[in-house]
C-alpha cells in the first residue's frame, strides 16, 4: 500500500528500466551491479551512456571519456591507470569503488545503497563508507543507506529510521541523533521490544 514519490512524481509503478535513469543503486554483492568480463572502463562508459540517455554501443567523445577517468581518478586509489583491466580482476573494495562511480556519474535525484560495505573487509568498508560520504556530500546526492551498522547509521546522514519487523521502531535526526550512542539505541530497541511482548501478552 501507499505511493512513492520522487521529486513531486509519483513512480510507484514506473517500470524500473526508467526508474534507473534517475536512481542510482549500489547492491551489497560487489559482484553485482558490473559486467566481470568487462573492462573498467568500458563499465564506466556503458553507465555513463545509460545515464545520458545514449546508445550504449555508441563511442563516448574524448571530453566524455576525459570527464569519466576524472571522477575515477577523485577515488584517489590509482584506478584510473587500470582502465583497460578487467573490472572482474579487481578486489571486491576496489569494484564497489567503480560501481559507487557508476552510479553517481550523473548525478542522480537518488542513491540507494544496499548494505554496500556488508560483504567487504573491515579495511575496505572503511575506504567505501569514506568514498561515499565524500562523493554524496560534494554533490549533495539525496541518499537512501540500508545498513546493519549501527555506529554507520548514526554517524553517516542527517536522519536515522530504525526498521523492526517492517515497522518504523525508531526516527531521529537533529540534536537529538547527535546525542545518541549505538548502546542508546539498543537500549531504546530493546525498551520497544519489551513494551510490544506486554501489549500483546494483555491482549
Amino acid at each position: 500500500s501507499g505511493k512513492i514519490i520522487l521529486g513531486n512524481e509519483n513512480i510507484t509503478f514506473m517500470p524500473e528500466h526508467k526508474r534507473a535513469a534517475f536512481i542510482g543503486r549500489i547492491f551489497q554483492d560487489p559482484m553485482k551491479g558490473t559486467a566481470p568480463n568487462l573492462t573498467v572502463g568500458e563499465n564506466l562508459i556503458i553507465a555513463y551512456m545509460r545515464s545520458i540517455k545514449k546508445n550504449i554501443l555508441s563511442m563516448p567523445s574524448q571530453k566524455e571519456k576525459r570527464y569519466i577517468k576524472e571522477h575515477l581518478a577523485a577515488l584517489n586509489l590509482g584506478l584510473e591507470n587500470r582502465m583497460n583491466t578487467k573490472i572482474g580482476l579487481l578486489s571486491g573494495g576496489q569494484r564497489q569503488a567503480v560501481t559507487l562511480i557508476m552510479a553517481t556519474l550523473n548525478n542522480p535525484e537518488l542513491l540507494l545503497l544496499d548494505e554496500h560495505t556488508a560483504a567487504l573487509d573491515p579495511l575496505s568498508a572503511d575506504t567505501v563508507l569514506e568514498l561515499t560520504n565524500k562523493i554524496v556530500s560534494e554533490n549533495n546526492i539525496t541518499t537512501l543507506m540500508i545498513t546493519h551498522n549501527i555506529s554507520s547509521a548514526l554517524t553517516m546522514g542527517t536522519r536515522t529510521i530504525v526498521m523492526d519487523s517492517g515497522n518504523v521502531a525508531l526516527d531521529i535526526s537533529g540534536n537529538e541523533r547527535k546525542k545518541l550512542s549505538v548502546n542508546d539505541v539498543l537500549n531504546e530497541l530493546s525498551s520497544i521490544k519489551n513494551k510490544i511482548i506486554d501489549d500483546e501478552f494483555l491482549l
